[in-house]
């Protein structure tokens, strides 16, 4: 079944989303640590088809790079090159980490799994590739009227 995968890249751990095959919603898939993640794409994609990966791009309010772009500048490297054949979208994702501890407090979720920080990570990477999958649809929606 195809999927879009929706990547929350950070310097320690790297949340995962995965789209359902209408590519309509996300749902969280995984949290690896970074340095694994290639590995883990390449092990995902032997069961599903990736169409498309993507993901969040660090910015500051004021629209500047954020400290962690670096890192994700250099994944993004290592992830066109293990699949050059996968278009990579950049989704912005300022306020996810904070969307996503609401969302776990609002969801009833005990304390201590929140502060468990893989979950975050999922839960970030839900966000950054729901935004994605809804914008797409606001389009072929304008689209078609």
């Amino acid at each position: 079944m195809e999927r879009v995968i929706g990547i929350d890249y950070g310097r320690k751990r790297t949340g995962i989303a995965q789209s359902d095959p209408l590519g309509i919603f996300a749902s969280s898939l995984d949290c690896v640590p970074s340095a694994k993640i290639v590995d883990y794409l390449k092990n995902y994609a032997q069961t599903e088809t990736i169409i498309l990966f993507v993901v969040g791009y660090p910015k500051n309010l004021d629209n500047t790079p954020s400290e962690n772009l670096k890192y994700v500048d250099a994944f993004l490297k290592n992830l066109k090159k293990a699949f050059p054949d996968i278009p990579v979208e950049l989704e912005d994702e300022r306020f996810t980490s904070t969307i996503a501890h609401r969302t776990m407090i609002e969801g009833g979720m005990k304390k201590s799994d929140r502060r468990i920080k893989g979950n975050a990570d999922k839960i970030s990477a839900v966000l950054i590739l729901q935004s994605f999958l809804d914008r797409q649809a606001s389009r072929k929606k304008k689209d078609i009227q």
